[in-house]
């Protein structure tokens, strides 16, 4: 296998207000944009030629990773007009690929972190003669995702929607996210208009008798697309719990990238990343966040598992929890925000405006 497609064409909703200036899978995470890791673990895995499905803000891609030579790769870009789907997207991109009709491809979405093994899924693909391999991992509770059952050989039997009832839940395997599609397969999906695999391209190939392959590894994974989800994701790459060869330093209990400033009594942990340009004053603790290039946390501001955005900035003993901050924002001084609140790109929060408990 050397090549695959990777969907990173969605808005991002979940993630708003970090996804108004910027796609999903370049919001940082462990300092560089979270795509530079999906590459490198692909490149790792022997991939040579990636081509990068983009609709939202797709103008940003190419000129971040250019050709992908600096990652030992190549790269090709295709746009879709109009969003297609996660099918319409695979299919819009099938005329760039070089395979024959019976080799495989790599294909996975720009939102998940994992430790998946990607050679094992190929050779899984390879040594069961499967039409599509996917990678499926078990969750404790499958309640919030489409449940993927299979035999005793791995041989996928349905795809089920989300289950509503406890009788319903008849697996704890679910879809992961990545595939190996055999290469003929991909021209089966309709042309020119919006398919979802998930819904439609799987269970049909499924009901014609196709041979979709699962293969279990749950080794790491978690689905980015909610603001805790990505500060813990992020954390969890500086803290090693994930692996990627991307991260732009040892693994430890901070990453503070060469051109940021963290002042000396300031106290950094919990897989805390500080982006370049970035300047954590005295007395400042922060805790499982990210800083992201340009920000300003100020003399004793207490930050725990939020997000921070480019040149955003915090004021002096404002406590923030679960919380991100949008691109350009200021948050005054004595302010107190918890779990789930975002402020918007460039808003202005005033001094102690927001508190969750007494001012004494």
């Amino acid at each position: 296998m050397t090549e695959a497609i990777l969907l990173v064409g969605g808005k991002g909703t979940r993630l708003r207000p970090l996804t108004v200036h910027t796609p999903k899978p370049m919001v940082p995470a462990a300092g560089v944009p979270f795509l530079t890791h999906q590459l490198a673990r692909a490149r790792a895995a022997g991939v040579e030629h990636i081509v990068l499905a983009t609709s939202y803000l797709a103008e940003v891609f190419e000129p971040y990773f250019g050709d992908g030579s600096a990652l030992g790769l190549h790269l090709e870009y295709v746009t879709e007009e109009e969003p297609l789907g996660t099918g319409g997207a695979i299919r819009n991109v099938a005329s760039r690929l070089h395979s024959g009709p019976d080799d495989p491809v790599l294909i996975f979405n720009g939102d998940i972190l994992t430790g998946l093994d990607i050679r094992a899924l190929v050779d899984t693909h390879a040594s069961t003669g499967a039409d599509i391999s996917l990678h499926l991992t078990k969750v404790t509770d499958p309640r919030a995702y489409g449940l993927v059952p299979t035999d005793d050989t791995g041989r996928v039997l349905a795809f089920l929607e989300k289950p509503q009832t406890p009788e319903e839940i008849v697996t704890d395997q679910i879809n992961a996210g990545a595939y190996v599609f055999r290469r003929s397969v991909i021209d089966t999906i309709p042309a020119g208009r919006p398919v979802s695999v998930e819904r439609e391209t799987f269970p049909d190939l499924l009901s014609a008798g196709a041979h979709l392959q699962g293969m279990v590894d749950s080794t790491y994974w978690l689905d980015l697309g909610t603001p805790a989800a990505f500060v813990r994701g992020s954390a969890d790459l500086v803290l090693g719990r994930a692996p990627s060869p991307a991260v732009p330093g040892r693994c430890g209990d901070r990453l503070v990238l060469p051109t940021a400033t963290v002042a000396a009594d300031a106290k950094l942990s919990g897989g805390t990343v500080v982006g370049e340009g970035a300047f954590v004053a005295e007395g400042a603790r922060v805790f499982g966040s990210t800083i992201l290039p340009g920000a300003v946390i100020e003399p004793g501001a207490v930050i725990t598992d939020s997000l921070i955005g480019t040149r955003a900035r915090v004021g002096e003993r404002s406590v923030l929890t679960g919380t991100v901050i949008g691109d350009g924002a200021v948050i005054g001084a004595d302010n107190e925000l918890r779990e789930g609140a975002r402020i918007w790109c460039d808003a202005r929060i005033p001094a102690g405006a927001v508190r969750f408990s007494s001012d004494q």
